[in-house]
């Protein structure tokens, strides 16, 4: 498996970091105990609803809504969470997006203005992690060339879960402490998706403008 650049493997959060963002999480909701199950075909039904809910609430500030993380890899086994992204103009622009999300339901659990102005909320009758990104952050770009990766990508969606099981096998303080010890895996697989695009985008411009 292809190495990383260690600067872009994001350093794990200390006890203190994590319990200063997480404003309006329960200390079960942050706990470390972290449980995998079988792929459930029923994810994708509920990001559906998800999907209405937000939309309805935010209109056209929603720029984009997707499905993300474990869950949205058919097949793979995961923490039964449904990931969602969503992309707004501005993410530190609380008073844009909050006010319509709390209406219909959904509780802030995490702000991170160091880390790329990150919001996630919690929802109201199933078990998500909605998080919020500006318009143009790279994050976004990570996290859905990630899952589209492990979609088309057997071996590296079979490594990753390989990697996932034997953490879940330990004891964690917080489930973000499991979280960050997946980075390295996750930026190795992010790096190979990289590369595999861009050998294709250059095969394509070869074909297009033959030297």
């Amino acid at each position: 498996m292809s190495e990383v650049d260690s600067r872009d493997i994001p350093k794990p959060m200390t006890e203190e970091q994590i319990r200063r963002v997480a404003v309006g999480l329960t200390s079960k909701q942050i706990s470390g105990k972290v449980v995998l199950v079988d792929y459930d075909p029923a994810w994708p039904g509920l990001f559906a609803r998800e999907n209405e809910r937000i939309k309805s609430a935010l209109g056209v500030k929603a720029l984009s809504i997707e499905h993300v993380g474990s869950t949205s890899v058919p097949g793979l086994p995961a923490k039964p969470i449904i990931d969602i992204l969503l992309v707004v103009e501005s993410s530190a622009d609380e008073k844009s997006y909050l006010p319509s999300l709390r209406a219909a339901g959904y509780v802030l659990g995490i702000r991170e203005p160091d880390w790329h102005e990150h919001r996630m909320f919690k929802g109201q009758d199933t078990n998500i992690n909605l998080h919020v990104f500006s318009k143009g952050d790279e994050e976004i770009e990570r996290m859905l060339i990630f899952r589209d990766w492990l979609r088309e990508n057997p071996d590296d969606r079979d490594f990753y879960l390989k990697t996932k099981r034997e953490l879940a096998e330990k004891n964690w303080d917080y489930v973000q402490n499991y979280a960050d010890s997946k980075s390295k895996v996750v930026e190795s697989i992010i790096a190979r998706a990289r590369s595999s695009r861009r050998t294709v985008r250059d095969q394509l411009l070869l074909l297009l403008h033959p030297r």
